[in-house]
């Protein structure tokens, strides 16, 4: 069943398609392109100044004005030249060759499909909660910035994440306004004959029916899946109600509508991907659902089809502590996964709960999500070089007794998509220095011209750029004022808090105890004095959420609250409510120094201090995530030693005390020393070398390029090498794995000889490989690394059989008698042209 995209839209009712440039100006609410270069930013605001400024959202806006409104403009030939201007510039953009086709035009990537909870492209769809989804929005934008031909897949929420408010106890309320699909910028997908596109997923005793929703970001598509479906029962129809909310069964029919209805969907749309990105384990189902097309297209076993089809699918894990992973519950898992086990994917339900354990045969084991993901994926990354050092500590259990450096676990760092969270005045002075398409050309080009910029034009950006946002939050603030009945005068007070000139600090992310959101309350009178000195005056701009389950988080919230409400710290800091990507932006534009402070190494990257790069900000971060390999003294400033230290209170009251030394004695004397023109030199000189150096360097185009060129195209021709030919090559590495768990236990050394002959030593090792094909294995000669580098890995030849035996040989090599021999030892590692050892085969035999 192949289907077809319909461009209706509850708007196309608004008025009839023969006024002229209606639709066009529909096609420009509906394409998320549009919001992140804020290109036709005046032409809402020309509809409704007020509502456009409330919500950024289009389709509200177009929504909302009566239709003679929009005639009476659409009459108007300059209103008409800018959307007929915009129109032919999409045009041309799709016309000219983006990176993706200038470098990798002959590649065998055709598609990869990149699944995800949670997107974050644009508060008009409210379908994300934060990082994970920052991460998967920015790399969509990138990915149709660069031409990479990806499709994204998740799932629409009636309600979203929750929505923030706190009472006049500070005490944090959650609210779940209903998203109405006729107010977002979606369209729904129909069939070639123009029925809706609906798919069927089968759970216990009962069926259900989603619906599928297109987004248009740029170049690219994003699908949605949701089971609102009126023919679906009630109870059923609020499974995708809201993002992270509920319990595990209801986490598990998400992600197995995620995973499993989401790769149908693609089928249904006659997409076929080579690759398949998992954006952490949430839509690891889609391994399973793949590798059963895979069967029903080639009639192979699961087994074959896994190996054929797993080098196509990354996992890309965001996840710093195991228990972050989802698990479940075996008896969950069998309940609604063990019939489509059995009758689907040929498998007992015994190996399907394997393909989600540590140990196959402890029964109270449960299934790891992260666990199915690495047994179906080619290569698994984390999302920092940081991160992939935790990672492999994490995926350990599954590589029992390899080294630490060798489990297969790499990294690729998270970046942001720099034209969305840059200022109007960014990009001007970004476009100054280094044009307008200034993001798609070299680091080193662009750092070049950052330092050409005068020292008193970044500060004059700097300093201007404070503005806007202390602008949005006395209004914000006033409003709030106002609807909770507070007096005229003091709602005329708050239009005048806060102070363009003075030191403005950020922090805002989720409120969790691992990120420490409170470190900078240790001493609270301490920091109520660096707050009002009258000679520096300091302000604090907070805001984030807590999960509604999160009691401690809730309570570091209050927390604040209450200190914000002291009346010897109101003027000089505030919280502000119902942290959204609207928000986020103006606090990464307006903000001078941006604070983060996790406990070392639970941030995974963090992307939120990477946004205020573009704006001239400067971060003062833990040394984890991504600060700690984009941190050096002339680019900001450093928390912490660099180590791990644990759940460790005093640690934390050390780290406090250590915030508000380099508050005190580095950041703010830095801002108000001035030289004779009034500029802080110091300051300016860090600003220019934090734009210069890590700004490109922490984009998403670095990121997807990366993704593309490490992973996607790889990937890619793996995938097409292995399936070909109705499978051959992933029947034989299926054969391969299944003669290796069989025989790999009889396995075993014999006799070692070393010799050494002057500069040399030469090693002679018996290997007893019994029935094992010696092609099938490989022996190497190793020695852990000195000094800080790397091991040694030498592979040994098979120099002879030994007399009398099935199955001996001696290995023999030469190595240089630098390091005594007795460092060395022998092993025996699986080996197969083109296999990923040890993720696909973890067996290892060490000598000793």
């Amino acid at each position: 069943m192949n289907g077809s995209t319909s461009p209706f839209h509850p708007m196309h009712n608004l008025l009839p398609s023969e006024v002229e440039g209606f639709d066009s100006l529909v096609a420009l609410a509906l394409d998320m392109r549009w919001l992140w270069n804020h290109t036709t930013d005046d032409i809402w605001r020309q509809l409704d100044p007020v509502l456009w400024d409330m919500t950024h959202h289009p389709c509200d806006v177009l929504q909302t004005v009566s239709p003679e409104k929009i005639r009476q403009a659409l009459a108007d030939p300059a209103f008409r030249g800018k959307i007929n201007a915009l129109v032919q510039s999409k045009k041309q953009a799709e016309d000219v060759p983006s990176w993706f086709q200038q470098n990798h035009s002959q590649s065998p990537l055709t598609c990869a499909a990149y699944f995800s909870l949670e997107y974050m492209l644009s508060e008009s769809l409210p379908i994300y909660s934060g990082g994970l989804g920052n991460v998967a929005g920015d790399q969509l934008k990138a990915a149709s910035d660069l031409g990479v031909p990806v499709v994204g897949v998740g799932l629409l929420y009636q309600q979203g994440y929750f929505r923030q408010e706190i009472d006049a106890d500070g005490s944090q309320l959650a609210l779940h306004p209903y998203n109405d699909p006729g107010k977002l910028p979606i369209t729904p997908l129909r069939q070639a004959n123009g029925e809706l596109l609906r798919l069927e997923i089968v759970l216990p005793g009962y069926s259900v029916w989603l619906r599928t929703w297109q987004v248009q970001v740029g170049k690219i598509k994003l699908y949605l899946l949701d089971i609102n479906d009126p023919s679906n029962l009630p109870v059923h129809r609020g499974i995708t109600s809201e993002l992270y909310g509920g319990g595990p069964e209801l986490r598990l029919k998400q992600e197995l509508v995620l995973g499993i209805g989401g790769w149908r969907l693609l089928r249904a749309l006659g997409i076929q991907p080579e690759v398949c990105h998992l954006n952490e384990g949430h839509a690891a189902f889609a391994v399973l659902e793949r590798a059963w097309h895979f069967m029903e297209e080639t009639g192979q076993s699961f087994d074959v089809a896994l190996s054929a089809t797993r080098a196509g699918n990354l996992f890309t894990t965001h996840t710093a502590v195991a228990d972050g992973f989802d698990r479940f519950a075996p008896a969950l898992i069998e309940y609604y996964l063990g019939h489509y086990a059995e009758t689907r994917l040929g498998i007992t339900r015994h190996d399907l709960l394997a393909l989600g354990r540590r140990n196959p045969d402890d029964d109270t084991e449960k299934f790891n999500m992260a666990y199915l993901a690495i047994r179906g994926s080619g290569a698994v990354n984390g999302v920092s070089r940081l991160h992939g050092k935790v990672s492999r500590h994490l995926f350990e259990p599954l590589f029992s007794n390899w080294p630490a450096d060798e489990i297969p676990v790499g990294h690729v760092t998270n970046g942001v998509h720099i034209p969305t969270w840059e200022s109007a005045a960014a990009d001007k002075l970004w476009t100054e220095s280094c044009g307008k398409d200034r993001w798609l050309k070299t680091a080193e080009s662009l750092e070049q011209n950052i330092r050409r910029i005068p020292d008193a034009r970044l500060w004059q950006f700097r300093m201007a750029a404070s503005r806007p946002l202390i602008d949005y939050a006395r209004q914000r603030l006033a409003r709030h004022y106002a609807a909770a009945g507070a007096s005229s005068k003091a709602v005329e007070e708050v239009r005048h808090l806060f102070d363009p000139n003075a030191l403005t600090l950020g922090f805002a992310r989720r409120f969790a105890a691992y990120k420490r959101p409170n470190l900078l309350l240790h001493d609270p009178d301490r920091l109520q004095r660096l707050l009002s000195n009258p000679q520096r005056p300091v302000q604090l701009f907070i805001a984030g959420k807590a999960h509604p389950l999160d009691e401690k988080g809730q309570a570091l919230i209050k927390e604040w609250i209450q200190f914000i409400r002291r009346p010897d710290v109101r003027p000089h800091a505030i919280f502000l409510s119902d942290y959204d990507m609207f928000l986020s932006e103006h606090l990464v534009q307006g903000v001078d120094v941006w604070l983060n402070t996790p406990r070392r190494p639970w941030e995974a990257c963090g992307t939120s201090g990477m946004k205020v790069l573009v704006n001239g900000g400067l971060n003062l971060s833990e040394l984890d995530g991504w600060w700690a390999e984009a941190y050096t003294p002339e680019v900001g400033w450093a928390l912490g030693d660099g180590q791990e230290h644990g759940d460790d209170q005093a640690w934390d009251a050390i780290e406090a005390n250590a915030l508000y030394d380099l508050l005190e004695r580095e950041v703010i004397p830095a801002f108000y020393t001035r030289d004779s023109n009034g500029i802080p030199m110091a300051w300016v000189a860090r600003m220019r070398e934090s734009m210069a150096r890590l700004t490109s360097r922490f984009s998403a185009n670095r990121t997807v390029r990366e993704y593309t060129e490490q992973h996607y195209l790889p990937g890619a021709a793996a995938y097409r090498l292995r399936s070909a030919d109705k499978g051959k090559i992933g029947r034989q590495m299926a054969d391969w794995k299944n003669n290796l768990e069989q025989k790999w236990a009889a396995l075993h050394f014999g006799n070692v000889k070393v010799e050494t002959r002057g500069e040399q030593h030469l090693f002679e090792i018996q290997v007893y490989l019994n029935d094992l094909d010696p092609a099938a294995a490989c022996v190497e000669l190793y020695a852990d690394g000195s000094k800080g580098g790397k091991p040694v890995r030498q592979e040994m030849k098979r120099a002879r059989p030994l007399t009398g035996t099935s199955g001996g040989y001696v290995y023999s090599t030469v190595v240089p008698a630098v390091r005594p021999s007795t460092d060395y030892t022998a092993r025996v590692i699986p080996h197969y042209d083109g296999a990923a050892v040890p993720l696909e085969a973890p067996q290892i035999l060490w000598q000793r």
